[in-house]
């Protein structure tokens, strides 16, 4: 296979040269029902061709910005709500916390003033 694989290869190029060799311009492009051939059918298949291109080009463009846009108030509406339901679920909590945040005020309440004395004499010991 190795020996008969340049042949092959050499064999395609020739049956390609061949075909530019005796019809150069063998592109046809229909519009309807009205065949164009030759030299104008290759420029009118290149500037459709080309055309059909910056056409893609500019809807994919048009359609990321507004994907970015829509994404981005989505974005906006669902981080939104998530503060909203972050809120609504503290003040249903409150009233159940409510118990166990009283002692915990104490605590601390009682903790700051312990510190607040020590910080006090402290300051007033004589160095």
């Amino acid at each position: 296979m190795r020996k008969l694989l340049p042949f092959i290869i050499l064999f395609i190029l020739a049956m390609l040269l061949w075909d530019a060799a005796v019809d150069p311009f063998h592109m046809s492009v229909n519009l309807d029902d009205a065949d164009f051939d030759g030299p104008l059918g290759a420029l009118m298949a290149a500037a459709l061709a080309g055309g059909g291109l910056i056409i893609g080009i500019v809807v994919v463009a048009v359609v990321a910005v507004v994907l970015a846009v829509v994404f981005a108030g989505v974005g906006v509406v669902v981080c939104g709500a998530l503060v909203l339901a972050a809120l609504l679920g503290a003040l249903a909590l409150v009233p159940v916390m409510l118990p166990v945040l009283i002692p915990v005020a104490l605590i601390w309440y009682l903790m700051m003033r312990d510190r607040r004395q020590r910080h006090s004499t402290a300051e007033a010991a004589p160095l």
